[in-house]
């Protein structure tokens, strides 16, 4: 399959898959959501690899989350479209959690919103010193991070939701977010030999393993509480808040860039 939104490539068992919209910060664009989905599939029916990695171009961002552009240009939604949308999500989150295969997130740069998201569903993730992770949404909205993040992070996610608080990449490192900080200039070395040592182990085991650990937390519930977070979710954005009201007219009236702008003033003083 060809793609345009990202580049996939395979050798020696391993599949790179490289989100390749660096001009958006690898913004998630609903085309570049499809095709995500769909390269996941293509990893999982591949016999030739055995461990993929997901990064993002430009070197300076993994995902800066989903593209406010495009969702910026949407009329008002009602509660159906927004389960429709959270569904939609749910179905992009869950593409790497459901492959068969372990999926590594390499994070080089920002990490935010919907793409931390995703990231928090790979297998694995590693990072560069320079990255910056956050679940920006929390401020006016919620996310699947909410419905993740717990169980990666247990108590200690409360305050990153509650604030939408940018960390760096040792912070990350420090709450368990991230598995290993490397420098920049190694970062993609190192990750690849972490899959290429993962990828000389067979298929069979790779595959029963995933699927024991994922069990082992879908039997706790984790399925259960992202779709019961996703009903929380779809109903809030429907109704919104007086605050994501405000930012709409800014949008409306003033563009993007200036209700962006506004948001990002409401915090400064606390910086």
């Amino acid at each position: 399959m060809t793609y345009q939104h990202l580049i996939y490539d395979v050798e020696d068992r391993v599949a790179t898959i490289t989100l390749n919209r660096p001009d958006r910060h690898n913004a998630l664009s609903q085309p570049l959501v499809d095709e995500i989905i769909a390269v996941m599939k293509e990893v999982d029916a591949d016999p030739e690899v055995r461990v993929a990695i997901i990064t993002g171009a430009g070197g300076k961002a993994f995902s800066s989350g989903y593209d406010i552009k495009e969702s910026a240009e949407l009329p008002k939604r009602s509660l159906a479209d927004w389960r429709a949308r959270m569904h939609k999500d749910i179905t992009f989150t869950y593409s790497v959690w459901d492959c068969s295969k372990p999926v590594i997130a390499m994070v080089d740069g920002f990490c935010f919103a919907g793409a931390l998201e995703f990231a928090m569903c790979c297998d694995m993730r590693y990072c560069s010193d320079v990255s910056k992770f956050a679940a920006i949404e929390a401020r006016f909205s919620a996310g699947i991070a909410t419905m993740i993040m717990p169980w990666l992070l247990g108590q200690r996610s409360r305050a990153l939701i509650y604030s939408g608080d940018t960390i760096d990449a040792e912070e990350a490192f420090r709450l368990g977010l991230v598995d290993k900080v490397f420098p920049k200039a190694d970062v993609a070395a190192e990750v690849r030999k972490i899959a290429l040592r993962m990828s000389r182990v067979s298929m069979e085991c790779l595959k029963a393993n995933k699927r024991a650990i994922n069990q082992s937390f879908e039997i706790m519930g984790l399925r259960n509480a992202i779709e019961y977070g996703a009903e929380i979710c779809a109903s809030m954005d429907a109704v919104g808040s007086p605050e994501a009201e405000t930012f709409d007219t800014i949008r409306r009236s003033e563009g993007l860039s200036a209700a962006l702008k506004w948001r990002a003033e409401q915090f400064a003083p606390f910086e």
